[in-house]
């Protein structure tokens, strides 16, 4: 197989999962390979099963999040969520579908994480939340951005798609925080093919989500775990087909089992050994994390600098080394884009060159990539 830039890395213990839900068990919805999953994932963050909210996608996560935040709140006029820009248009995309205008913020360009300082200069009274980006899989200063929503009376939506399995300063990230938002999409960190989940810190937040992602059906996950269903239901607000369904559940419940002891030791020394290879190469630069937290990467992009960023992915491309761009800023999309600059946004997207990272690639793989860059900056 030609080298991949991502990849699904899944295998017969998958198969037969998903073999088992198919001919043993049967039914394919919601059930109980569902709540099995969400209480192993509670356990392996340190959570109650209650907080882990599982849902179809990534997306509908933060989009959960996010609709529960804004019906906790009041303000004049339309409600607000600051964001980073340099994000995949989901956490965009989840705001807006979920009645709010998300607002863009910069970025901090040794990390490609939100820059507090551009963030307060947004706030205005409408503001409700913040949504931070583990971007790159990095918890930069994550403390700093709680104390300073607290400081400001705002929630906070953690999109930590990117993040599952790191930890910041000792913490599992979604073991702590407000609303924490996972992806389990086919090249996450753990895949269930599709899908996501939320942890939520609120209780109330939680069952609002709990209850939307089934079509705000009040408290129709808790039948459906229990093998019944809603004959005699009652609706009270807007809800979603967002639940995540057995099939997928027993995807993910083999994929976490794999995490610590597989997927995590290859991602972690893959890094590594790019930052070896890489570490002091005339324009390279690699993105900075802080050494008391652990990072488990899902992406792994690196700055190109003075202008070469074009010349050598085209390097690369002709040595059949695939590469990335991690991401089009969301204020330089038609649908989002309001003529503001954001200046060292735009200079890291004019950087950015994201390399090749799952576990299915080899020392010799990141090897090669690392070559290929040193020659195509030395031209």
């Amino acid at each position: 197989m030609s080298m991949r830039l991502s990849r699904s890395i899944v295998g017969e213990a998958e198969a037969r999962a998903v073999s088992r839900v198919l001919l043993e068990d049967g039914y394919l919805g919601m059930g109980n390979e569902v709540r099995l999953f969400e209480e192993e994932v509670a356990q392996y963050l340190g959570v109650r099963p209650d907080q882990v909210i599982t849902t179809n996608t990534g997306t509908a996560a933060l989009h959960l999040a996010v609709d529960a935040v804004a019906a906790q709140c009041s303000v004049p006029g339309k409600p607000e969520v600051l964001v980073p820009s340099l994000t995949f248009v989901a956490s965009f995309q989840a705001i807006s579908a979920a009645g709010c205008v998300p607002v863009a913020c910069d970025v901090l360009t040794e990390t490609g994480t939100l820059d507090l300082a551009d963030a307060e200069k947004r706030l205005t009274p409408n503001t409700i939340a913040l949504m931070y980006v583990d971007y790159a899989s990095n918890p930069w200063r994550l403390d700093e951005v709680y104390d300073f929503a607290r400081r400001k009376g705002l929630r906070v939506v953690e999109d930590a798609a990117h993040a599952f399995g790191c930890k910041h300063d000792g913490r599992k990230i979604g073991s702590f925080g407000d609303m924490v938002c996972f992806s389990f999409d086919g090249i996450k960190n753990i895949t269930c093919g599709e899908g996501g989940c939320l942890v939520a810190f609120d209780a109330e937040a939680g069952r609002l989500a709990s209850d939307a992602r089934l079509l705000s059906v009040e408290d129709d996950a808790q039948k459906r775990f229990a093998g019944a269903r809603s004959w005699d239901p009652d609706v009270k607000r807007q809800g979603w087909r967002y639940h995540m369904s057995n099939i997928m559940a027993a995807i993910g419940r083999v994929q976490l089992s794999r995490l610590d002891a597989e997927f995590i030791p290859a991602r972690r020394a893959l890094a590594a050994r790019y930052a070896e290879r890489l570490s002091g190469v005339p324009g390279v630069a690699l993105l900075r994390t802080d050494p008391r937290d652990f990072v488990v990467p899902h992406i792994m992009p690196v700055r190109v600098l003075d202008g070469r960023k074009d010349a050598v992915k085209e390097a690369l491309a002709a040595q059949g080394l695939p590469t990335g761009v991690h991401y089009k800023p969301n204020h330089l999309l038609s649908y989002f884009g309001h003529g503001e600059s954001l200046p060292a946004t735009e200079q890291l997207y004019a950087e950015l060159v994201t390399l090749p990272m799952h576990p299915g690639l080899t020392v010799e793989d990141v090897d090669a990539v690392c070559a290929g860059i040193v020659g195509a900056v030395k031209r």
